[in-house]
């Protein structure tokens, strides 16, 4: 049980009323077998199902294979399909494709030139093969993104071991619409550097995130990189500090970009959640961290139409099990508006997420805690939310301007503490010394007013304390007499 802290210092005729939302379940789906399935990317689909890839060990040709399965809209399962040879075949990126199709991207050991290359696999709308391509060279190339472009081809990026400067190189292809590749190129230095999101921009050129050993302030930092539409560099920049920080998802928003990953150089813990704003050249605005005491990943980023962001990960702070998946929502400023967690008391962990068509969001990964195999293995898991539920808090003064009222509304089960101090050095929350319990109400779901006995103190503050399972928001308003 978690709170939600709502501060007010009262003693005007003003009223000002406090915001803050979550979300629920509204469903979710466990799919696999009796052997680990892992699922990497989700999407809504055009007649408004779902679309989930990643690698599956319970069905298909060899150690582990490309697995594609088609949802409807309740995340029903309509079809699946597997793709790959007798070694080991890894999905981590697919989408729907204009012509109603999919495409997918990821690493094969089963075909190729080399001991691992990238692997472009296009179906048609019933997940059918119409062909694959592999690229590569002799040793170990991984693609971790794939997107359609505009002329109808795709853009692939990962990291190369064949090709490029270093030890791992940012690499970038670029194929025709039937998978034919047109161009690449490698970013990168004398060491590791590994590219693990990719998005065609407005201008045609592309972006690129990844995390770097060859430049920057640490270790490991994020990095950025920008190119024309002919795949050339025309700007990188680093970001990070002394320990390490690497980017699993980036977007471009409306004014510059926006990146997600992970971070050991900054935040509250062990690794947290990481977002950075930067402008249209790659230059910091403003970034934020989210997590606790334990080990907190994020790995997917995406703006909402109203201009702010929802993060998916996996967290080992919060949550009922060894790690949870974890959905964030921020304000366009960073400000955490919501959080929740979704798991069992196994390991569960989100990969990817997207806002649907109806305001919510779908997110996947995988679960220990449910689903099939003994001992447990990890399954597809997906997970539906709804809309944004608000808390509301207003106060103000009743009609003859003596007593102050709070008036709320909380989802069902919520649960208030009422407190009141007039020692204004007590801003609290409590139980710090100095708070009065003034009332405890419980009720579903609804809105309830309550006034002060004593009326109106100068300066009185007054603190709420609301309770609801899995959420946690904070707010705070002051308002000052003439």
């Amino acid at each position: 049980m978690k709170r939600l802290v709502l501060c007010i210092v009262l003693g005007s005729l003003l009223a000002l009323p406090s915001f803050a939302q979550t979300v629920d379940s509204l469903w979710s789906r466990v799919i696999g077998g009796f052997s680990p399935d892992e699922c990497y990317s989700v999407q809504q689909t055009s007649d408004g199902g779902y679309i989930l890839a990643g690698t599956t060990r319970s069905f298909g040709a060899g150690w582990y294979d490309f697995w594609l399965v088609k949802t409807d809209a309740n995340g029903d399962s309509l079809w699946s399909r597997t793709f790959g040879g007798s070694n080991e075949d890894w999905c981590y990126s697919a989408q729907q494709t204009s012509d109603g199709g999919y495409i997918l991207a990821g690493y094969t050991r089963s075909f190729g030139a080399g001991l691992a290359d990238f692997w472009l696999v296009k179906t048609d709308g019933n997940g059918d093969s119409l062909w694959s391509r592999t690229f590569g060279g002799s040793d170990y190339d991984e693609c971790r993104s794939v997107q359609e472009t505009l002329d109808g081809g795709y853009i692939l990026a990962g990291y190369t071991h064949s090709y490029g400067a270093g030890d791992y190189d940012f690499w970038l292809v670029k194929t025709d619409v039937n998978g034919y590749s047109l161009w690449s190129r490698t970013f990168g230095g004398s060491s590791g550097d590994e590219c693990h999101s990719v998005q065609q921009t407005s201008d045609e050129g592309y972006i690129l995130a990844g995390v770097t050993v060859s430049f920057g302030e640490g270790s490991w930092d994020g990095w950025l990189v920008k190119t024309d539409a002919e795949g050339d560099s025309l700007w990188s920049q680093t970001y990070g500090g002394g320990y390490y920080d690497e980017f699993n998802s980036v977007r471009q928003t409306w004014d510059g970009y926006i990146l997600a990953g992970v971070t050991l150089s900054y935040g509250a813990g062990d690794y947290d959640f990481w977002l950075v704003k930067t402008d249209e050249n790659g230059d910091s605005i403003w970034s934020r961290t989210f997590g606790g005491s334990g080990d907190d990943r994020c790995y997917s980023v995406v703006q909402t139409l109203d201009g702010s962001y929802i993060l998916a990960g996996y967290t080992g702070s919060y949550g009922a099990g060894g790690n949870d998946f974890w959905l964030l929502r921020t304000d366009d400023s960073g400000n955490r508006l919501w959080s929740r967690t979704f798991g069992g008391s196994n390991f569960d962990r989100a990969y990817s997420v997207q806002q649907t068509s109806d305001g919510g969001c779908i997110l996947v990964g995988f679960t220990y805690s449910f689903g099939g195999g003994t001992p447990a293995n990890d399954n597809f898991w997906l997970v539906k939310t709804g809309l944004p539920r608000p808390y509301n808090l207003t106060v103000y003064l009743d009609a003859a301007g003596t007593d102050p009222i709070l008036r709320w509304i909380m989802p069902e089960g919520g649960c208030c503490n009422i407190y009141g101090t007039t020692l204004m050095g007590q801003i609290g929350p409590p139980p710090a010394p100095g708070w009065e319990v003034l009332a405890s109400p419980c009720f579903p779901a609804g809105s309830v007013q309550w006034t002060d006995p004593d009326g109106i103190v100068p300066y009185k503050r007054y603190c709420v304390l609301m309770t609801h399972e899995e959420t946690a928001f904070s707010a705070a308003h002051r308002l000052t007499r003439p």
